[in-house]
């Protein structure tokens, strides 16, 4: 009896190394993770949802571009997407300052996940890069830079509503207060930076990227599955950072050129056809990140126009 209590409690142990604690621990910030019937729950929603988006990707026929801004709406997104970044900054430093002064977490809490998201930041920046490289190199920087910073909010937006009322620890006198004011700006500067990839002239909507984006809600409904634990076991760290990466494959689908999302090309039956097809061609952008630089130096054979 004593024998197999022990061996019970060993493989408890050995359970809550791999898929995380339930409880809060002191001195860390983090959620709860979901149990019981709550996990199946949300299972079936996250799936539920995944298989609404997937279905929106098949009804897709042809990628969509986004509408390109004006200049006075480009103007104004990026003035709201810096003053989201300065509040959230700014109330970030609130809601630490108060976790340390009541003695919650003595250090800035550990961030597992950060060089994941990073290394990914740094590849989606180079793909981008190479994909617009018919562009001109302004375009090119600035949609490799939104697609970058665009990327982990595509996992953040859907993730924070999932965990936002989970949070811990409670900070007195109202938990409530603090996390509005967490959590309020966070979704402000996750609405700006992806309403930044309208800048882009290479940003489109695709069937890829609906089912890259499902996909992630796919993974999402797994880790639910065993809680949606926070990443310090390595259970809930390998759902986060495999999580993180589809993120980022959404977010490179968005940049693939049409012809990629809409598969093979036809074969040119024609010499002038092929000339059309796959003549030089070279633009400055004729998105909202090329304004102003709209001359196009494409190569035409004489008399097609």
């Amino acid at each position: 009896m004593n024998v197999g209590s022990e061996q019970l409690i060993k493989a408890a142990e050995q359970l809550h190394v791999i898929v995380g604690q339930v409880h809060t621990p002191v001195g860390r910030v983090g959620w709860f993770s979901y149990g019981g019937a709550a996990r199946v729950v949300l299972a079936v929603v996250l799936v539920a949802v995944a298989a609404g988006v997937a279905g929106m990707g098949l009804r897709l026929r042809v990628p969509v571009r986004l509408p390109s801004p004006g200049r006075t709406a480009r103007t104004v997104m990026l003035a709201a997407w810096g003053t989201a970044v300065v509040a959230f900054l700014v109330c970030l430093g609130i809601y630490m300052h108060q976790l340390m002064q009541q003695h919650l977490i003595h250090s800035r809490p550990p961030q597992p996940i950060f060089p994941v998201t990073a290394g990914c930041m740094i590849a989606l920046f180079l793909g981008i890069w190479f994909i617009g490289r018919s562009l001109s190199d302004e375009v090119r920087m600035g949609s490799a830079f939104i697609g970058a910073i665009a990327a982990p909010m595509i996992f953040e937006f859907p993730f924070d509503l999932i965990v936002m009322t989970r949070t811990y620890p409670a900070v007195a006198p109202d938990p409530a207060v603090y996390r509005v004011l967490f959590f309020a700006p966070l979704f402000l500067v996750e609405f700006t930076t992806l309403a930044l990839l309208s800048l882009s002239p290479q940003v489109r909507l695709s069937r890829m990227a609906f089912f890259a984006f499902a996909l992630m809600l796919l993974s999402f409904a797994v880790w639910a599955l065993f809680g949606l634990g926070y990443p310090s076991a390595p259970l809930p760290f390998a759902f986060n950072a495999a999580s993180k990466v589809v993120a980022f494959v959404v977010a490179l689908c968005l940049f693939l050129p049409r012809r990629v999302c809409d598969g093979a090309e036809p074969r040119p039956t024609s010499r002038l056809a092929r000339r059309r097809v796959h003549g030089p061609e070279r633009y400055s952008g004729t998105g909202s990140l090329g304004a102003g630089k709209h001359q196009s130096t494409r190569q035409i054979a004489p008399g097609v126009r």
